[in-house]
């Protein structure tokens, strides 16, 4: 294949420019990757005036077509799909009310009521507009009981879903992640890697989820407050917290997760799918790599597990997943045959849009790949740039890109066929491609991730975040002006305890326990208690 002129020059990085431009202008992510990989077509054809029309229909017919007939990235769209449908059916056979009724019995103070719904956040791992709909709707009467506001609901949702569902070992988010991680891996000289695991290796360096989601742990449990939060506890505490129209649009909007009525409500629906797929996952991870180290006398597990075939396991855990879901219900009677398939129907209809982001972000890449961006960025920071500042870098633009786009899933699918092989370019270029400089890339995806939910709270016009205003049924614009202070001091400790230091050198586990720390005595001594004795 001939390589285009402008490859490896300025001009390569003007696709994920335009994108990104487009994307902050615009608001809207599918138009702005589309503009993006049809202008990386029109360069490939020399910038020519047929060119423009030849790489409008190249767009679709080759690059889509391409990141569609790679069999990797078909299984991520079938395993999402899949995880969607799922998550359908445990929502309409009442598997997942179940775990709801079995964590609402225990909320009996507003302290309570605040945990309550923070542990059943936790419990909903597996997808992050499912978690909002349900906790949201199931434990607005018990807070509206406890005069816990409406914006402290909507704060404990919003925290805990999406940085639940990026970290959670098989989630709904984790085949897109793993589809992007997979992706670029597959353009990065002298990296061999299974994309999985390569995430699950991200997951410590994840500081920003795994420290909101401790804090809002810390601030249902202390029932201490600050800022714009602390007035609205207040306020809650003394008039109640009661908004008949936002729970009116609220409750349409939970239809379509709602349990059949008059069907019992079992948790264990939920659960059974949940732990077939989560050890369908690691069985399948077993198999496949005893299969490819069959030429090994006796290989370790650590050989069996680098060796396997991430997206075979995830397939087959997915469809066993969803079997069990499907056979769970017909046995019970709750559903009849056309009832499975609608609900799960219902489920992967609400992957589509994700799939669809995904698929563009792929055909982005690799245009970015054929066009040499990442070459052209190396042979301009490669020695300047220093690889430990990297992961801030990213975060903060994977943060920038979603706060502007209102998108995690878009910030990830934009940036990571960009930043990743530039990472791993920096380190190359500046020797540091070793096993033990490893934590840098780590750092950089888990980067991305953590940018991209961080982003995602404080935009006002994010998906999950309308979401979760909605399901707690709160006003909107209150509950990211109280979520906002929360979210930026939690990114800030992120990066200034987590991201920065980890990428020096300093062990993971040691930037975690400290920015927790601080988190905690901010709370402590910043804080101050928000609701009287009497009713917590």
């Amino acid at each position: 294949e001939v390589e285009p002129q402008a490859a490896g020059s300025w001009v390569s990085i003007l696709p994920p420019l335009l994108t990104i431009a487009v994307a902050l202008v615009f608001k809207r992510v599918v138009p702005a990757l589309f503009l993006g990989i049809w202008m990386g077509a029109w360069i490939i054809n020399d910038f020519s005036l047929t060119g423009l029309w030849t790489g409008l229909l190249d767009t679709f017919q080759v690059y889509v077509l391409n990141a569609l007939a790679n069999p990797d990235h078909t299984a991520i769209v079938l395993f999402s799909m899949m995880v969607g449908g799922m998550v359908g059916i445990i929502s309409h056979n009442g598997g997942m009310q179940g775990i709801v009724n079995h964590i609402v019995k225990w909320a009996d103070s507003a302290r309570h009521a605040c945990l309550a719904t923070a542990s059943l956040g936790l419990a909903i791992f597996f997808d992050d507009y499912a978690n909002t709909l349900v906790v949201g709707n199931t434990m607005r009467p018990v807070t509206d009981s406890m005069r816990v506001s409406r914006e402290k609901l909507a704060y404990i949702v919003d925290s805990t879903a999406a940085p639940v569902a990026c970290i959670a070992i098989v989630t709904t988010w984790i085949g897109y992640e793993i589809g992007l991680i997979g992706d670029s891996i597959s353009k990065m000289d002298g990296l061999d890697g299974e994309a999985y695991l390569i995430f699950l290796n991200t997951i410590p360096y994840s500081f920003y989820p795994i420290m909101a989601i401790a804090f809002v742990f810390m601030v249902s449990a202390s029932g201490r407050d600050f800022g714009p939060m602390l007035a609205a506890e207040r306020h809650a505490q003394q008039n109640g917290s009661h908004d008949p129209d936002m729970d009116r649009r609220s409750a349409e909007e939970a239809e379509s997760i709602q349990p059949i009525e008059g069907k019992p409500q079992r948790a264990f629906n939920a659960y059974i799918p949940i732990v077939v797929m989560v050890l369908g996952v690691i069985v399948g991870l077993y198999i496949t790599g005893k299969e490819a180290s069959s030429d090994i006398a006796e290989p370790t597990l650590q050989q069996i597990i680098g060796n396997a075939n991430s997206y075979t396991a995830l397939m087959w855990a997915s469809l066993s997943s969803m079997m069990a879901a499907a056979l769970l219900s017909l046995v019970q009677r709750i559903m009849n045959l056309e009832e499975v398939v609608n609900a799960w129907f219902h489920g992967v209809r609400a992957m589509l849009m994700a799939m669809i982001i995904l698929i563009l972000a792929w055909s982005l890449g690799e245009i970015s790949d054929i066009l040499k961006t990442a070459d052209f960025l190396v042979s301009v920071l490669g020695d300047t740039l220093p690889a430990f500042l990297l992961p801030t870098i990213v975060f903060l633009l994977a943060a920038a890109t979603a706060f502007a786009t209102g998108s995690s899933w878009g910030a990830m699918g934009i940036l990571f066929p960009l930043a990743l092989p530039l990472t791993w370019a920096v380190m190359v270029a500046q020797g540091q491609a070793g096993p033990e400089h490893m934590h840098i890339l780590y750092s950089s995806i888990s980067a991305i991730l953590a940018g991209a939910v961080w982003g995602d709270h404080c935009s006002p016009i994010s998906d999950t975040t309308i979401l979760s205003s909605l399901a707690s049924g709160c006003d909107h614009i209150e509950h990211v002006r109280t979520q906002l202070q929360y979210a930026m001091t939690v990114g800030g400790t992120a990066i200034l305890i987590g991201s920065i230091p980890t990428a020096l050198g300093l062990p993971w586990w040691l930037g975690m326990s400290a920015g927790l720390l601080i988190l905690w005595l901010i709370l402590k001594f910043y804080g101050k208690p928000s609701y009287e004795p009497q009713t917590g």
